[in-house]
């Protein structure tokens, strides 16, 4: 997959003195529009939305996609229990603080949902809007199994090949779709060189340490409150990949229901979560986008 459109580097200091990081696409000329603050999942990072927001800013849009604490070229904590929504809503607030922005749309893939729904709970009048790309107030259990057995955990690639093979082990049922191109685009998203040129993960292993500290029935808490809040206020889109494990059919019902003004679209044959370069993706978000200020 190709840079879509071309991006500086900001980097913003949050509460606790860490160096956090973000790709920051300028909008196309054009009337003045809301920026969107994208987020990604739990062991990502800003090069997930590199397609999606050349796209947005190209539109006219400014997009700033961050890598939250511990991912990317964000600074690793020094303690790995700041490794939780509520701090993670205090960086994006200090990013919004440093780059002059009131208000703007967030779009939030899996745990950057969670993070959306957090910063509308400390700052509700920043959330112009929200795109939730595969997450919920509520998550299937299956789901969010199979990412705690791999989160944080050490893993031997001494080479692209090695980190793409891996990256189809993992992620291989969200996609079954991509061919070894794709795979090594992705590895290429989520792994960097390490000091001994061998690819390494590009997270800390320690964002996996609050999850294991809470237990199980934390992993799942009742966000539905936060959901509400986010939801019946302002305009919202739910992006769900048609196979997910993490979002069920069942969930993005009750959503729906919980929220009847709230915008729906299903990607076909994907998986949590979509990589929002699929047309169904793209076309849900343009619809959304082109109605906002």
């Amino acid at each position: 997959m190709t840079e879509a459109h071309p991006f500086s580097e900001r980097r913003w200091t949050a509460s606790d003195g860490l160096s956090l990081f973000a790709r920051d696409y300028a909008g196309s000329d054009g009337p003045a529009r809301l920026p969107v603050i994208a987020i990604h999942g739990l062991t990502r990072n800003s090069a997930d939305f590199e397609h999606i927001a050349g796209l947005i800013a190209r539109s006219g849009r400014r997009v700033l996609a961050l890598d939250v604490r511990g991912r990317g070229r964000s600074d690793r904590a020094g303690d790995p229990m700041t490794y939780q929504p509520p701090v993670y809503a205090k960086d994006v607030l200090a990013l919004l603080e440093a780059a002059g922005i009131e208000r703007a749309v967030f779009l939030g893939t899996s745990m950057g949902g969670l993070i959306t729904m957090a910063v509308t709970a400390l700052k509700s009048r920043v959330v112009a809007a929200a795109i939730l790309n595969d997450i919920g107030p509520e998550v299937a259990p299956e789901g969010l199994a199979r990412i705690a057995a791999y989160s944080g955990k050490p893993v031997e690639t001494p080479t692209w090949a090695a980190a793409a093979a891996y990256a189809r082990e993992i992620n291989g049922v969200a996609f079954p779709h991509y061919g070894d191109a794709d795979w090594d685009a992705f590895a290429r998203r989520t792994f960097r060189e390490g000091t001994e040129g061998a690819p390494v993960l590009n997270y800390d292993p320690d964002i996996a340490v609050p999850i294991k500290a809470a237990g199980a029935k934390a992993l799942a808490p009742n966000l539905w409150p936060y959901f509400r809040r986010l939801a019946r206020k302002r305009p919202t889109l739910l992006i769900r990949g048609a196979t997910s494990d993490l979002l069920s059919a069942a969930i993005a019902e009750k959503m729906q229901k919980a929220a009847p003004t709230m915008h729906y679209a299903q990607v076909a044959g994907v998986g949590h979560a979509p990589m929002l370069d699929e047309p169904e993706a793209k076309a849900a978000i343009f619809e959304f986008l082109r109605d906002l200020p």
